[in-house]
């Protein structure tokens, strides 16, 4: 079985750092991109940030100098290391991964992890 399971969420004051973690587990062939999503209460899911396999990345403007995409191919595992954050930050991050498995290609979603920044 297929899962995602992220870690790193937590409150945090602004201007400070949190790092989050996603793990992929399970009979995976191969993962192409990888990314992070988030979700503020009263509005859509948005996009974070993504990673390419050769680790090209992409950012909105709202979190470009502030926010890093990692991946560790080897350990199936996306990270996003999050700095200067903003009130605005706080919001549920989900992490997506594109998988290739013996069955086919299938996007893939963590369970989500809860960032919260105040004072």
């Amino acid at each position: 079985q297929v899962q995602l399971v992220e870690s790193g969420g937590g409150l945090v004051q602004p201007g400070g750092s949190l790092r989050l973690s996603c793990a992929a587990s399970g009979s995976i062939l191969s993962i192409y991109a990888m990314g992070w999503y988030r979700q503020a209460p009263g509005k859509q899911r948005e996009l974070v940030a993504t990673i390419t396999p050769e680790g090209s990345t992409n950012y909105p403007d709202s979190v470009k100098g502030r926010f890093t995409i990692s991946r560790d191919n080897a350990k199936k595992t996306v990270y996003l290391q999050m700095n200067s954050l903003k009130p605005e930050d706080t919001a549920v991050y989900y992490c997506n991964m594109h998988l290739t498995l013996r069955a086919g290609a299938f996007d893939y979603w963590g369970q989500g992890t809860r960032v919260t920044v105040s004072s």
